[in-house]
């Protein structure tokens, strides 16, 4: 149960994910130099929107693709607040796939896998890139890029996955009728 994990804050302190039982929970991991950054914009507006009402944000930096989050927890902070006016709380950057992977998101992964990019200019690019480095790719629940979304209702249900790719406001559908 997703209740039974917890991530480090960007200020290094633990957060159990228990905290938030009864709120819906949007698990991203962020990167400050991908194409997908400004998906930062819709996500704190979702905030926002919704935080009142009871959705949670946990926004993970991670460099595991294109190496495109090479900075500290400060400085990616500090571009997000910079940039974006984030105001949802920054976890501490970790790894979402591999050996090093959080715990939590061996759990989401298990909960949900990857079921395609959908329509986007970037999916072509992307498959093929995928495609290039590994045949099965498509087959593997692995996270593929930055600005992957998962969404917990209030139970603690893994309910739903986002690719980077999918439109912000079907995320935002999603996270309405949970609330």
């Amino acid at each position: 149960m997703i209740y039974d994990y917890s991530v480090t804050t960007g200020k290094g302190e633990q957060l159990k994910l228990s905290d938030y039982k009864g709120k819906v929970i949007l698990v991203v991991n962020t990167a400050t130099g991908c194409g997908f950054t400004p998906q930062y914009a819709p996500i704190e507006q979702l905030y926002k929107d919704y935080h009142e009402q009871g959705l949670e944000i946990l926004d993970i930096p991670c460099n595991q693709f294109g190496g495109q989050a090479p900075g500290t927890d400060e400085e990616i902070r500090e571009f997000c607040t910079m940039h974006f006016n984030t105001t949802f709380p920054q976890m501490k950057k970790a790894d979402v796939n591999g050996e090093n992977e959080l715990p939590l998101y061996t759990y989401l992964k298990s909960q949900k896998g990857f079921e395609g990019f959908g329509e986007h200019p970037f999916k072509e690019p992307l498959e093929k890139m995928f495609a290039a480095a590994d045949p099965d790719w498509n087959k593997k629940p692995d996270i593929k890029w930055n600005f992957t979304k998962f969404v917990i209702d209030r139970e603690g249900k893994v309910v739903a996955r986002f690719e980077p790719t999918a439109d912000m406001a079907e995320v935002e559908t999603c996270i309405k009728a949970l609330l």
